[in-house]
């Protein structure tokens, strides 16, 4: 090894030091705000933002969605789920932002809107969560035909308007996937909801949800 190699190697093995040191101070220091009231700054906000995305993309990448992820049955289950486990931070037709949604930082999207959508993706974030985010890992307590169910019904949601949604939601079997359900998720009135459970009208809602409308999709 010549003297210059040598050199150079020694040279950015301390500017590597000193740029570590820096960062571990920064950290140390507690100058970062950290509070949701604050924005990231916009190069904080680029890295965790593709930090997320490539960590999705890289563990739902071999996740096959199953084939019937339009049918009807699985679509009513996961919109009865999505009503009352997501709607707090995820809104929905005819939904208003909430305490909740308004306080979180990064805002959660809002799902009714039409976006892009790859299914396996939405799996895993429903399944695992993602961290310091505000998004649990459903998986703890829905088993994976539950969470299909979930992104069943959002392939279908943002064709919905508002009173298509609650007709869907008064058709389905409520807040159930199996066990651990438990009525905290509740983030809005569901007044008269269960009433169409037990009815034969609950069966022409859930028909009539799914039809074309000539009112445009929120």
């Amino acid at each position: 090894m010549t003297l210059v190699t040598r050199h150079s190697i020694i040279t950015v093995a301390v500017l590597a030091l000193a740029a570590l040191l820096i960062v571990v101070g920064y950290v140390w220091s507690g100058s970062y705000d950290i509070g949701a009231d604050s924005a990231h700054t916009r190069p904080v906000y680029s890295m965790l933002e593709t930090l997320r995305e490539r960590s999705i993309a890289t563990r739902a990448g071999t996740l096959q969605p199953p084939a019937n992820l339009n049918d009807m049955a699985l679509i009513r289950q996961g919109a009865g789920n999505y009503d009352a486990m997501c709607t707090g931070c995820h809104l929905g037709p005819g939904i208003e932002p909430t305490e909740l949604s308004r306080g979180l930082y990064p805002a959660p999207p809002n799902l009714s809107k039409a976006g892009e959508f790859v299914p396996s993706h939405h799996f895993w974030v429903i399944k695992h969560g993602i961290k310091a985010s505000g998004m649990p890992a459903w998986g703890k307590s829905m088993g994976d035909e539950y969470i299909w169910g979930i992104v069943a019904f959002l392939q279908q949601l943002p064709k919905l308007d508002a009173a298509r949604y609650r007709a869907l939601v008064a058709s389905s079997g409520g807040h159930s996937h199996g066990g651990g359900e438990s009525d905290e998720h509740h983030h809005h009135d569901d007044e008269g909801a269960e009433d169409h459970h037990h009815d034969g009208e609950a069966e022409h809602h859930h028909d009539d949800a799914m039809q074309p409308s000539s009112k445009p999709a929120r």
